[in-house]
């Protein structure tokens, strides 16, 4: 008997991505709003039009309503990874609890914990009011261990989860068969299950955002490049915006402004999408609710159950290019097309015949020590957010929110979250940054291949050598 047929290509690589084209955004989409004309005055201007600018000019114009705000963005608002992403609105935060902990206290940690819980509600709640419809279901998240090594790190996880105050009502672990009551995953030893998640269609959601910002009166000033942020103003192509406060926004984009080449790295993140599974299908693997789906790897996956009854996964690919460069419309490597593909028929082999829609690719942003930071300057009304590390679909909201209360001075709880510092250490010049990161994901990758075979329950050396280099 034949073996099925096993798609490997993608019918579509690039034009941004998937979750544009399915609201008929065409590939090389024209601006909607008109750039920057000339010089002109503000009280706060935002460089970038993703989640961070638009969550930052949408509670400032809250906190402010008479403010004259604008936001300068070099494409249209959602261009980068606010509308390429896998659409996980988690509770997860990047960086190390313990370091945070011994430089803001332990109560501060388990605060940002809460405040990143609380945010995926005022992200559902704003949807609400705004009126945006962005197929937003909170159904919670599995994390999927495929070998004894990843199930031991599993534990171990949700071991250190309890010493920060998280109970059962937070995260539990769920043994084979109680995972494949609810999802069939070849290979699967059990699950981290969190309530704390859920899945949005981005694309959906940041347009609905920049339209709620723009109802609000704030001046969206796309095709417009930021050259450079300076005290009291932002220098575009188009000219030159003079603010008391300038906020910079750019996440994976911000080595492109001078001065911020080595502040993030904006490391590559691509994603493939298939055609509708049928109810067939979908009743064979399970997966009938929207729960989002990740792994215990190293070199992780993420994915989700769309809303049209596809499956869109994400992961690594070319992890960096060499002098932080970045994709244009989105079109990802033939390579990592394949690689992902084969990370979705080993996950579901049911998939095997199943046609891959469209593939893309965008960048997220990294800080040195791989911790947010959020910070402002009252003496320069200079302020920044970012280094989200892939998790920026909520965390971006609860930034936005901290960097409005440091630039409007309110003493809330959000300006002494671990994240508030002034100061983060920079990457190394190339080549230097370049070889690191092509270095540490090919370690990650060899101890996930090395763990996948073995039946011990330690985490492999290399995946350890990989965490040392990259001091994650």
């Amino acid at each position: 008997m034949p073996l099925p047929h096993r798609a490997t290509a993608a019918r579509r690589n690039g034009g941004i991505s998937h979750w544009y084209a399915e609201i008929g955004v065409p590939p090389t989409a024209p601006p909607d709003r008109a750039p920057l004309e000339g010089d002109r005055r503000a009280d706060v201007v935002i460089a970038g039009g993703g989640f961070t600018g638009l969550w930052t000019a949408y509670y400032m114009s809250r906190a402010r309503p008479d403010a004259e705000i604008v936001v300068l963005e070099r494409e249209f608002a959602g261009f980068g990874a606010s509308g390429r992403n896998g659409g996980w609105m988690s509770a997860h935060f990047a960086g190390n609890r313990d370091h945070m902990a011994r430089t803001h206290g332990r109560d501060s940690v388990i605060a940002l914990q809460h405040g990143m819980q609380s945010a995926i509600d005022e992200i559902i709640s704003v949807c609400r009011d705004e009126g945006i419809e962005a197929d937003l279901v909170k159904e919670g998240v599995l994390m999927v261990a495929r070998s004894a090594a990843q199930e031991a790190r599993m534990h171990a996880a949700l071991a250190e989860d309890r010493t920060w105050g998280e109970g059962p009502e937070d995260i539990v672990a769920l043994s084979a068969s109680e995972l494949e009551e609810r999802l069939r995953i070849s290979g699967a030893r059990g699950a981290l299950f969190s309530p704390h998640c859920a899945r949005v269609q981005p694309a959906k959601l940041v347009t609905g955002l920049a339209r709620a910002v723009a109802r609000r009166g704030v001046r969206i000033c796309e095709d417009t490049t930021v050259l450079s942020l300076e005290p009291g103003r932002a220098v575009t192509d188009r000219g030159t915006v003079s603010a008391p406060v300038v906020l910079r926004c750019l996440e994976g984009f911000t080595p492109s402004v001078a001065g911020a080449e080595r502040e993030l790295l904006p490391l590559n993140s691509a994603i493939i999408v298939t055609d509708p599974l049928g109810d067939e299908r979908w009743r064979r693997i399970g997966w009938e609710r929207a729960e989002l789906l990740g792994d215990m790897a190293h070199a992780y996956m993420y994915a989700q159950r769309t809303a049209d009854g596809r499956i869109a996964l994400g992961g690594r690919g070319v992890p960096y290019r060499f002098g932080s460069r970045t994709d244009r419309y989105g079109e990802t490597q033939p390579a990592t097309i394949r690689q992902l593909v084969s990370i979705l028929h080993a996950f579901f082999p049911e998939t095997a015949d199943v046609a891959i829609d469209h593939a893309w690719c965008g960048v997220l942003g990294v800080r040195r020590d791989w911790t947010p930071t959020v910070r402002f300057d009252r003496a320069s009304g200079l302020g920044d957010a970012g280094g989200y590390v892939g998790s920026g679909v909520t965390t971006t909201n609860l930034a936005a929110r901290t960097l409005v209360d440091l630039v409007t001075g309110t003493e809330s709880d959000l300006v002494g979250l671990p994240w508030v510092r002034d100061r983060a250490r920079r990457w190394e010049p190339e080549p230097l940054r370049w070889l690191g990161a092509r270095l540490v994901y090919g370690l990650y990758r060899t101890a996930d291949q090395r763990e996948s075979g073995s039946d011990s329950a330690s985490t492999d050396p290399l995946a350890k050598l990989a965490g040392l280099i990259s001091g994650r």
